[in-house]
């Protein structure tokens, strides 16, 4: 069985990094065991890391090292090539190849990208690296700024050479292909690869991806940063010299222009300022300024009083040797390019057969589910009944990020509460590529519903001493709006709290939407996605110290929750002691707890007082509690209040590097969940898609 794959590239530039992405992002979705590996590696020296590597280990959060991921450097492999020691490089990069796959289910292996001089040497040690390796190969070529014929033909020498090493070869991707030739370049692939044998794909070329950042402009052509530090994550997605006036130049400027002028042209400086924050213009990404020397004094006081100014960089070099190293510019993809990373990863799906790519390299069967395969199942989930949410918080940068994400995957549709001129400058300032055309935004108090929101707020609070002017002032408040959104049907759900409290979040639901009928409280959970299984903590964020009959209904909720996402609920109400052997106030809570929780539900496998070791350890369980169905193997933990909830949850989080989706909250008749202040863009993801989830049972 097939646990390795090989990407070997045809030419430099040909977009590993997309293709690495999307392949491991595809196997972890079938094992969670998986690590990358590159066999020799360009730079060794002090502090320098490849790019590649640490995007894959950073991004996807794999637990192998840095070290482990590569064979050996290029200055080593020249040594030992000096010393006619070619076989060793073999053997050394085989030892700790051999070593990774002791421990992981998959390796995706990556060869070199031909930045040295000597191609024709890499591809050889290519070749033979993946011969005596033995991975099957998928080459990647690159058609950018290619004919047809051109883009082809090292794509068939590379595959017969590594044919007549005996290798393997299960795929052929090329990638970067104009608009233009992509249909033809598809139609010489089938004609040449039959693809029933090969998984195909042509990947379009996309002038976002290899847009460099101000950042790596800046440190590539060691450029002096005088404004703008905070906005070189911006993308430059062309170049313009300006040498000309400025009512001529004015006419030629694109969107994320980078402008690149001498340090003299006050006139022009001033003015790409002003059209940047003009309305008539687009955006621009910088100013360089060539020549090396400062900035006129009038010039720097001016910038000096703006509030937000662009990046302006200053280089020593002459204009034409400036415009010149900026083409020259590598851009490299990070872990915290988010944008770029899930635009890579839309490329590579839609325009690879995945199917054939997946049955030629035969993922393996694991046990249990994975964080990737648990995540990736809730989007399916959520898409099969596209839900209307509301992200109550949107002018926060984060939430506007997930959003990117959440539509252009088109999992929910979306309203953001703020004011749409707010939204625009948070997106504008932090680079963000939100097409605000495919969802809504709404200012609460500008909104045509606020009047009848004032209303049924009014009438659902008058007997708690509300009046209508008060009423007025809540509902301009995003949760208040957000929740009375979801009472009155217009959006299916409501995410807040990545810059609220918890009480700012709840408390308007409570108040509003109210609990189900059959619930007396409002209670959380976390799914704990560990390596091999996901399990369900309650209740670790909303209620400190449940009394028994509370502990049995977030028993209750906990189980359906459980249910409603696919996993098995086999419950433990943990304590300190397990069966009948403790005494005191704390056990008897918990055994009360599962009392009336069996008698409510008879057809659940519910234990307790059961201690954590033997819910979760078969061995321990033989001992303290045998003959048990839950002990050993149980997948819902109710803890017997706050204190213990939360610590546990967040030590198993931390020594486990388990991925902890949560708090979600259950028992309110319409779903409102709440994020920690401390979340990422990929937990706001998370929750928006359970939240999606939860509303397809109202």
């Amino acid at each position: 069985m097939t646990n390795s794959l090989y990407i070997s590239t045809t030419a430099t530039g040909s977009g590993k990094a997309l293709v690495a992405l999307g392949i491991i992002d595809l196997i972890l979705r079938k094992t969670n065991k998986v690590a990358f590996f590159q066999p020799i590696v360009l730079d060794c020296s002090q502090g320098h890391r490849d790019e590649d590597i640490d995007l894959i280990l950073n991004y996807f959060k794999l637990e192998q090292t840095y070290e482990e991921a590569f064979g050996l450097c290029y200055e080593e492999v020249k040594d030992l090539l000096v010393q006619q020691k070619f076989d060793e490089i073999i053997e050394r990069i085989i030892k700790k190849f051999k070593n990774l796959e002791k421990k992981y289910d998959f390796i995706l292996c990556e060869g070199s990208d031909y930045l040295q001089e000597n191609s024709a040497f890499e591809f050889e040690i290519n070749t033979e690296i993946a011969k005596n390796l033995g991975h099957p190969i998928l080459i990647l070529g690159n058609a950018y700024q290619r004919s047809v014929e051109d883009a082809l033909s090292p794509i068939l020498i590379s595959c017969d050479t590594y044919q007549d090493k005996g290798c393997t070869v299960i795929g052929i991707i090329i990638n970067q292909a104009e608009e233009e030739k992509i249909e033809e370049l598809r139609k010489s692939l089938t004609k040449i690869f039959p693809p029933q044998e090969y998984a195909l794909g042509v990947i379009p070329h996309n002038a976002k991806l290899s847009s460099p950042r101000v950042a790596e402009i800046a440190q590539q052509l060691q450029a002096k940063v005088l404004y703008g530090q905070h906005r070189l994550d911006s993308l430059a997605s062309n170049f313009l010299v300006v040498a000309m006036q400025m009512q001529n130049a004015l006419e030629r400027l694109k969107e994320d222009s980078l402008i690149i002028t001498p340090w003299d042209r006050g006139d022009v400086i001033i003015g790409m300022l002003q059209a940047h924050q003009s309305a008539n213009y687009p955006q621009l990404a910088g100013i360089v300024l060539t020549a090396g020397h400062n900035l006129n004094p009038s010039i720097a006081r001016l910038i000096d009083g703006l509030p937000d100014p662009l990046p302006i960089l200053s280089v020593s070099t002459d204009t034409y040797t400036t415009a010149e190293h900026i083409h020259d510019v590598r851009t490299t993809l990070t872990s915290t390019d988010y944008d770029k990373i899930n635009l890579s990863l839309q490329l590579f799906h839609s325009n690879i057969n995945l199917d054939r790519l997946e049955a030629q390299i035969r993922t393996l069967r694991t046990q249990g589910i994975t964080p990737k395969m648990f995540t990736y199942n809730l989007v399916q989930q959520a898409k099969a009944q596209k839900r209307h949410i509301v992200l109550a918080e949107g002018t926060e940068p984060r939430i506007l990020q997930a959003a990117t994400v959440l539509i252009e995957q088109d999992i929910v549709d979306l309203t953001l509460l703020g004011q749409p001129d707010e939204i625009e400058i948070v997106i504008k300032k932090h680079g963000i590529t939100l097409d605000l055309d495919r969802l809504q935004i709404i200012n609460p108090v500008a909104s045509p519903h606020f009047e009848s929101y004032v209303q049924t707020l009014y009438e659902a609070r008058k007997a708690k001493g509300m009046n209508l002017d008060m009423a007025r002032d809540y509902a301009q408040d995003v949760s208040y709006f957000g929740t009375l959104m979801v009472y009155q049907g217009d959006a299916d759900g409501m995410v807040s709290g990545a810059v609220h409290t918890t009480q700012h979040t709840i408390r308007p639901a409570l108040q509003i939407i109210k609990t189900k009928p059959d619930c007396a409280i409002v209670s959380s959970v976390f799914f704990m996605c560990l390596e091999d299984r996901v399990l369900v903590y309650g209740d670790c964020a909303v209620n400190p110290d449940p009394s028994a009959e509370e502990l049995a209904e977030i028993a209750l909720s906990s189980a359906e929750t459980a249910q409603k996402f696919g996993i098995e609920p086999r419950i433990a109400l943990l304590s300190y002691s397990s069966g009948q052997s403790g005494q005191g106030e704390d056990v008897e809570k918990v055994r009360q707890a599962t009392k009336i929780a069996r008698e409510k539900r008879p057809d659940l496998k519910l234990e307790g007082p059961i201690q954590y070791d033997a819910a979760v350890d078969r061995e321990v369980a033989a001992q303290k509690m045998p003959g048990s169905e839950v002990a050993g193997q149980a997948t819902v933990f109710i803890f017997p209040d706050l204190n213990t909830g939360n610590n546990t949850y967040k030590a198993v989080q931390r020594e486990t590097k388990a991925l902890a989706i949560g708090p979600i909250l259950q028992g309110l008749k319409k779903p409102v969940n709440d994020l920690s202040r401390g979340c990422t863009v990929p937990d706001i993801i998370n929750t928006v898609v359970i939240t999606a989830i939860q509303s397809q049972s109202f």
